[in-house]
């Protein structure tokens, strides 16, 4: 093989090792975007509404494909006021959710929903009275941060009485990932599976 010969093969070496680098570049981005858009997003917070849980400038990763959303499960949807909006799911179609008992508990069809393992230390479980029936196919929202959450209480006046779409759910938050000191994967709290 003459000099020309090995530099026009190591040409075509070049330009097929390139060109394989590329294609493999935009697959790997297009099955990024397409994960994106139907099976997981990532969300940004940006309130203290969902405080301890969630803190300001946390990062949640969100499984788009986990079915309806379930009493206690922490939803992206949007919102009120068609922004993305993060919340606790608290009441689904059917529940009658009320507030407060004797004890200053919500509860869910008359069960009182022991909510120490996320409630803002301090906080009560609302300051608001509330005697709501979820209609179906709805949901009944709440921060964690009782006191600083804008959620169904506050939206009761406005169209669909603060009762969010279960269509408007983007999908339920599965892991806390950035930042990286406090990852943690998200699970139902226990006191849930009492008022089922």
């Amino acid at each position: 093989m003459t000099v020309t010969e090995k530099a026009e093969s190591l040409e075509k070496k070049k330009k097929g090792g390139f060109r394989e680098t590329v294609l493999l570049l935009i697959t790997g981005i297009g099955i990024a975007l397409l994960l994106q858009a139907f099976v997981v997003g990532s969300f940004y917070i940006p309130s203290e509404s969902m405080e301890n849980t969630l803190k300001i400038n946390d990062r949640v990763f969100v499984n788009k494909l986990a079915g309806p959303p379930e009493r206690g499960d922490i939803v992206v949807f949007k919102g009120w006021n068609g922004e993305d909006t993060i919340k606790r799911v608290i009441g689904v179609g059917g529940d009658q959710v009320k507030c407060c008992d004797s004890k200053r508990r919500i509860t869910i069809n008359g069960k009182p929903l022991d909510e120490s393992s996320y409630l803002y230390p301090e906080d009560f479980p609302s300051g608001d009275k509330f005697d709501v029936k979820v209609p179906p196919g709805k949901l009944w929202m709440m921060g964690d941060h009782r006191s600083a959450s804008a959620d169904s209480r506050s939206h009761t006046e406005g169209p669909g009485g603060g009762f969010i779409s279960v269509d408007d759910v983007i999908g339920t938050a599965v892991v806390r990932y950035w930042p990286l000191g406090r990852g943690t994967i998200f699970t139902k709290p226990d006191s849930f599976a009492q008022v089922e």
